[in-house]
């Protein structure tokens, strides 16, 4: 009997441990076929995610490039349109010269006609003479006509020649200053056009950013469950492992000791501070926006720096600036360049954007000389960077 009883717990004691190694197979399969199907498709994800992210961000640093050339020649266009404007002044105040020396000739020329024939030193005279027989006294006569005659004629010639050259030259100025608009309008639509994109682009990046962290943080979480799992199988291996030790016994008790301490804590510090780089004034603030508002309704003209007669953004910007006693540069760029970016606009401080300026007046307005056909006005800000001086 005892014998039957030995060979029956040899038989149980067999097949508990045939049934231990299976489930520890089974379990450990299930953990190393979890792992190898799950971490390298999420892996490929990130990768392919950030690989997109990289294009994109390439795309946007050529466009940025193509934006920063742009940007120049608008400030290379800036100054031509502001030439030939000035040039186009000169020209009509030389044909307004002109027109008054004409009139200067004509009413000396008709005082001298009046003169000759009250004094009888005209045709008449010349025919009293002729008829006395004094030759002499009648060819002084008439060579005295003559050279007065001729003397008119070349003035005459000489103001025709001067209104013909002078109109010709404000034709070709106004020629040029057309095309030069023209120019300044394309580059206008390509400035918005590369905003656009750029902008449209840059949304992409963000939107990866957030499928990247996304990806990751799933990754993240299906590392710790295959952990998790592979840590439920080694202790489902080790408990097997102790029931086959003490199984001659039926002894299962054991301790195990998992518990551990996790500190994550930890101190983030975003503080900052920023430095606007230039002190605000309010007196010259409000002398400077005064005297922007005494110019609205003046025409925009290009070149224009003369207050109440005509302006362009930059003459606006300049004029404003000395009646608070500041003198700043003439273009766009240069008032960039020789003043301070702030992020904290107050009225008076400059709007900027490239080729263009204008005077902030607060509440999100600016006064401007905008362009061609549109007087000094109250607008909307537009603005890549507010100024200070």
């Amino acid at each position: 009997m005892n014998d039957i009883c030995g060979d029956i717990d040899n038989i149980i004691r067999i097949g508990e441990k045939m049934k231990l190694k299976k489930i520890c197979s089974v379990v450990v399969a299930a953990a190393l076929t979890f792992s190898l199907s799950v971490t390298p498709i999420l892996a490929d994800e990130v990768s392919d995610l950030k690989k997109q992210k990289k294009d994109t961000e390439e795309q946007v640093n050529s466009l940025q490039t193509q934006l920063n050339s742009l940007m120049t020649k608008i400030s290379e266009l800036e100054n031509d349109l502001i030439t030939t404007g000035e040039e186009i002044s000169q020209t009509e105040e030389d044909l307004k010269a002109a027109q008054e020396e004409q009139e200067q000739q004509y009413q000396a020329m008709k005082r001298r006609i009046k003169y000759m024939y009250e004094a009888g030193t005209g045709s008449a005279t010349v025919e009293k003479v002729l008829s006395s027989g004094n030759t002499t006294s009648a060819l002084k006569q008439a060579e005295y006509s003559q050279d007065l005659h001729s003397y008119d004629r070349k003035k005459l010639n000489e103001y025709v020649a001067t209104v013909e050259k002078v109109a010709e030259l404000k034709d070709t100025l106004e020629t040029k200053m057309d095309d030069l608009e023209k120019t300044q309008t394309e580059y206008e639509e390509q400035k918005t056009e590369l905003n656009t994109t750029i902008t449209e682009k840059s949304s992409e990046i963000k939107d990866l950013d957030v499928q990247i962290d996304e990806a990751v943080k799933k990754a993240a979480e299906e590392e710790a469950k295959r952990q998790e799992e592979a840590r439920k199988a080694a202790e489902a291996a080790a408990a097997a492992e102790a029931a086959k030790k003490n199984n001659n016994n039926r002894n299962t008790g054991g301790t195990t000791n998992n518990g551990g301490t996790t500190n994550n804590g930890g101190t983030t510090n975003t503080g900052g501070t920023t430095n606007s780089g230039a002190t605000y004034n309010p007196s010259t603030g409000n002398a400077i926006v005064d005297a922007a508002y005494s110019q609205i309704g003046v025409p925009y003209v290009w070149g224009g720096t003369t207050p109440y007669v005509g302006l362009d953004c930059s003459g606006l910007v300049q004029y404003c600036y000395r009646q608070a006693g500041k003198s700043i540069p003439r273009t766009s760029g240069s008032i960039l360049a020789g003043g301070t970016i702030v992020s904290d606009p107050q009225p008076g401080d400059i709007c900027w954007t490239p080729g263009h300026v204008a005077i902030y007046i607060g509440n999100g307005q600016m006064i401007e000389a905008q362009q061609t056909g549109v007087p000094v006005k109250v607008s909307k800000v537009r603005v890549v960077y507010y100024v200070r001086y």
